[in-house]
């Protein structure tokens, strides 16, 4: 139903209300589930002393007298950040104060129009386009939908456009092509719980011990599901943020950019969009893990003082969950051969030598120098423990092999 509130100015008006309240009704029309609402159930007596009663500077107050407890979700990381903002003071902070204050704040919750639409007068339930709304580029969420970042400089700039970045097609989310949303797994109670998902792989799915994977006790006791079943995440290694400064024209010639909004332009060294490399979580089981922030510095305004280029800030990974589930999985060997995906990278191995490029590390693949936020890299002789190939091994490897080719794995001597 929508109406439009003119009995309300005239009570206003009769009532020597205040001239800001009787402005603020003149020509409002509610919609939705909101419709049969009156001013005073959201703003109060005075709408001039709330102006806009879904903000946090008031805690949604005007909100949370029907959804009760829903002004939690203010505490949560969403909306304070503090992860980011810690980071940031321990290594931006040093060199610009206001860098967190001039560029991160644009998708931190601050309104629960945010994610609930319209001016306040035409809410609705979020959708998930919503949510792909922040969570999108280096933010969990848009690989869901089988969308990658595409790299920084404007000659790979192509294909579908997704919130104004484009993008690179790859595959979606099992459950995206089932027709599965956000709000499917990942509830408004949970949110405002601080907690990540309302339901847990385990909580929709039982493990098929006929699966060669499944019926190895270590990998059902120590890994994540999505360990193994997610097909691809994106990954940066290497961010650069150049402090080009306002009205910098000589340099972002140089850098074939448009004009800038900020001070800063940021460029990767190198994007990926493979199986990532694998960590431990704050479970302490095996987990996907991919750079967080591997952040260089470079002041190059024309007042610059000399020689502030490259300077690497922080190292820091975290252990995460791609949105990017399939059934199938890699091969035995992409985990227990692979030195690479645990950071623990020969030298002889390596195809990109940063340490010669004066960037501070000796491989983005060497644990040396990094940390993880949220869990730890797992250590040389965690790796040759997984990597011991025994009996059990040897068989378990050999019966997937024959899955695969379609023989009749029932034949398999003990």
């Amino acid at each position: 139903m929508s109406w439009t509130i003119v009995l309300s100015v005239l009570i206003l008006l009769c009532s020597n209300a205040p001239l800001s309240a009787v402005a603020a009704s003149v020509s409002v029309q509610l919609e939705g589930v909101h419709a049969e609402l009156i001013c005073s159930d959201c703003h109060g007596e005075d709408p001039a002393l709330t102006p806009r009663p879904s903000a946090l500077a008031v805690r949604a107050n005007g909100c949370t007298g029907c959804h009760q407890g829903y002004d939690q979700i203010f505490d949560q990381a969403m909306t304070t950040r503090r992860a980011e903002k810690h980071y940031v003071e321990q290594t931006f902070g040093k060199v610009d104060p206001g860098f967190y204050a001039n560029n991160c704040s644009s998708c931190h919750v601050s309104d629960c129009l945010d994610c609930h639409g319209g001016d306040g007068h035409k809410i609705s339930t979020a959708t998930q386009e919503e949510c792909l709304a922040c969570h999108k580029g280096y933010f969990v969420g848009r690989e869901y939908l089988g969308l990658a970042p595409r790299e920084d400089h404007p000659r790979y700039q192509r294909g579908a456009k997704h919130f104004g970045d484009k993008t690179l097609k790859m595959r979606p989310d099992l459950h995206a092509e089932l027709g599965m949303e956000c709000k499917d797994c990942h509830s408004m109670q949970s949110l405002i719980a601080g907690k990540k998902a309302t339901k847990s792989c385990a909580g929709c799915h039982q493990p098929d011990l006929n699966v060669v994977e499944h019926s190895i006790p270590a990998h059902m006791e120590k890994m994540e599901c999505y360990a193994c079943h997610s097909s691809w995440a994106p990954q940066a290694y290497g961010s650069f943020y150049l402090r080009l400064g306002k009205n910098n024209r000589r340099a972002e010639k140089a850098f074939k950019t448009p004009p800038l909004k900020g001070e800063y332009l940021v460029r990767t060294y190198l994007r990926k969009q493979d199986a990532p490399p694998l960590g431990l979580n704050d479970r302490q089981r095996y987990s996907p893990i991919r750079p967080q922030f591997i952040s260089y510095f470079s002041d190059l305004r024309e007042d610059a003082p000399p020689e502030v280029e490259n300077l690497l800030l922080g190292a820091q990974w975290k252990a995460f969950f791609p949105h990017t589930i399939r059934t199938g999985t890699v091969m035995c060997d992409n985990c227990h051969d692979s030195k690479r995906r645990y950071l623990l990278e020969d030298p002889e191995d390596r195809i990109y030598r940063i340490d010669q490029d004066g960037l501070g590390l000796s491989s983005f693949w060497d644990q040396q120098g990094q940390t993880i936020s949220n869990g730890s890299f797992v250590s040389e002789s965690q790796f040759l423990q997984i990597n011991n190939k025994d009996a059990a091994y040897t068989k378990a490897y050999v019966k997937r092999w024959k899955k695969i080719l379609g023989q009749d794995v029932s034949s398999l001597k003990e």
